[in-house]
């Protein structure tokens, strides 16, 4: 089972690596970030599209939060079709994931959840621990994706390691 830091030192994780990310993607014009890289999603904003709305289902799920507008995966990739709309969304998405981070107890982590997944047509039971990993697994595989289209469209994007992120960042310890 994870521990409540663990899920605020993904939080923060999270947010410092789409804060280096948008802010290395804003240095692009707007048809560079849609261009078709051969990612699983093709351009770097479908691929933050589709991690914000993966991201907002999740935390629907473990948190209460609104689901997204958009209800299945295909429509993801065009969940904000304007990237200051999806900048703003995912700003927003990362505040209300650490201010979760904060909140989450032990006793919601050792519980289970159920729903309906559209991906697979079924009823799915699964601990929430385990599904608060999917959340950042989810996350980071993505991000390494948006990180490899943005070096190979010339722009710089911060570190990921997790022992470089930067102090400012653990002001939840």
């Amino acid at each position: 089972m994870v521990s409540t830091e663990y899920v605020r030192l993904m939080a923060a994780y999270t947010h410092w690596q789409n804060q280096s990310l948008y802010t290395a993607a804003d240095g692009l014009k707007d048809p560079e970030r849609r261009v078709d890289r051969g990612a699983f999603f093709g351009s770097i904003h479908a691929t933050l599209n589709h991690l914000l709305w993966a991201d907002q289902l999740w935390m629907s799920r473990l948190a209460g939060t609104p689901e997204p507008s958009t209800p299945d995966i295909p429509g993801s990739v065009t969940l904000h079709a304007d990237w200051v709309d999806l900048r703003s969304h995912r700003a927003a998405a990362d505040a209300s994931m650490l201010e979760w981070s904060e909140r989450v107890s032990e006793s919601e982590l050792a519980g289970e959840l159920s729903w309906f997944s559209g991906a697979m047509q079924a009823e799915v039971r699964r601990s929430r621990w385990t599904l608060v990993v999917q959340l950042f697994n989810h996350g980071t595989h993505h991000r390494g994706q948006v990180h490899a289209m943005l070096t190979a469209a010339g722009a710089r994007p911060a570190d990921t390691d997790l022992p470089f992120m930067p102090d400012e960042h653990y002001a939840w310890r």
